[in-house]
């Protein structure tokens, strides 16, 4: 934790030298988009994307999840989609799966999750299984890669996504990090494809 705290004693007196940059964020946020993606720790958003404060909102899931649209049935996940498309009026979201995804993997190989109630109850009830070949490969990156398309598909059961997505004013986007090399890859629809960004 002693490397954590020497940090924040530097970032507050490089913030303190910023003050208008800080200062504007007081003011109000107005992301560019919505990321969503995993909750491992080896996936830095704004690291990826080179972003400032106040340019990404982000949702952070075990395995990227989105549940499904239920409005009897609120959510976190659903109410932070809600409030970055209604409110905050995000251009973009991306849904991020990485490579050697823990949460994937367990699904697709089924392993025994009896010891984490909670996180083999959120996999069993807010996903189903991804589509897979070889359970096997440690990267799991054709199961990650089709969990992705399945969050989007997902997204556009909401309201609000679907609203705008209609009008144009949304876009939705599916990526792949690959934890080991940095490389991103983004699904090309007119490819069916997961290709380098």
């Amino acid at each position: 934790m002693h490397q954590f705290t020497s940090h924040v004693r530097a970032f507050q007196d490089q913030a303190a030298a910023r003050a208008d940059e800080f200062g504007r964020l007081a003011a109000g946020q107005s992301p560019h988009a919505l990321f969503i993606t995993c909750s491992d720790s080896r996936v830095i958003p704004s690291l990826i994307t080179g972003a400032r404060p106040g340019e990404l909102f982000e949702l952070r899931t075990a395995g990227s999840i989105i549940p499904e649209w239920d409005s009897g049935r609120p959510s976190s996940e659903a109410a932070t989609v809600e409030y970055a498309v209604e409110v905050l009026g995000v251009a973009d979201i991306v849904v991020c799966g990485h490579s050697h995804c823990g949460a994937v993997g367990a699904m697709v190989r089924r392993e025994d999750l009896s010891s984490v109630p909670a996180v083999r109850d959120w996999l069993e009830s807010s996903t189903p299984p991804p589509l897979f070949r070889d359970p096997s490969a440690p990267d799991v990156t054709e199961a990650v890669q089709d969990h992705v398309l399945r969050q989007l598909e997902r997204l556009r059961g909401y309201p609000c996504v679907r609203r705008r997505t209609a009008a144009g004013e949304l876009r939705l986007h599916g990526w792949f990090y690959i934890v080991d090399t940095g490389a991103v890859l983004v699904h090309r629809p007119h490819d069916n494809a997961f290709l380098p960004l």
